[in-house]
C-alpha cells in the first residue's frame, strides 16, 4: 500500500470513513499525514470516529476536499487509535511539515481550549 499511502498524502484532506455497530458508514473529511507506510489523523478523543474505532477497526479513506466531496475511490484499510508517545511525536512532526502555519495556528487555539491534551491520534493501514 505504499502508493496508496503517498497517493492520499499528497491530498489536503482524506474522508475518513468508521462503521457503527448497526454496519451504518460515518465519513468525516480530516487532515492526514504519513509517516512510513501509514497515515495519522488527530481528532477530539471524545468524538464519534473514535468511539467507533473502539468497536472496529474498520475503515475505508478517500481523497476529498475540505466539505468531504470524493476526489478519488474509496480504499478498505484498518485503523486504530495510537497510545505511544513516540508515534505520536513522528506523526505530529509530519503534521506539522504539511500543514505548516495553519496546524501551529490550530494548536495555540487548542491550548488555550485546553483540548490539545485530549486529542486522540489514529493509524490507518
Amino acid at each position: 500500500m505504499p502508493s496508496d499511502v503517498a497517493a492520499l498524502d499528497r491530498h489536503r484532506y482524506v474522508s475518513l470513513a468508521t462503521f457503527r455497530r448497526d454496519g451504518t458508514v460515518v465519513a468525516t473529511p480530516v487532515w492526514v499525514a504519513a509517516v512510513g507506510e501509514r497515515l495519522y489523523v488527530f481528532t477530539a478523543g471524545d468524538s464519534g470516529k473514535v468511539k467507533r474505532l473502539r468497536n472496529s477497526p474498520r475503515a475505508r479513506v478517500a481523497a476529498c476536499d475540505a466539505r468531504g466531496r470524493l476526489e478519488g475511490e474509496w480504499r478498505d484499510a484498518t485503523a486504530r487509535i495510537v497510545t505511544d508517545d513516540a508515534l505520536i511525536q513522528r506523526a505530529w512532526t509530519a503534521m506539522r511539515a504539511k500543514y505548516g502555519w495553519q496546524l501551529r495556528l490550530l494548536d495555540v487555539f487548542s491550548r488555550l481550549t485546553g483540548r490539545i491534551h485530549r486529542r486522540a491520534w489514529i493509524e490507518v493501514q
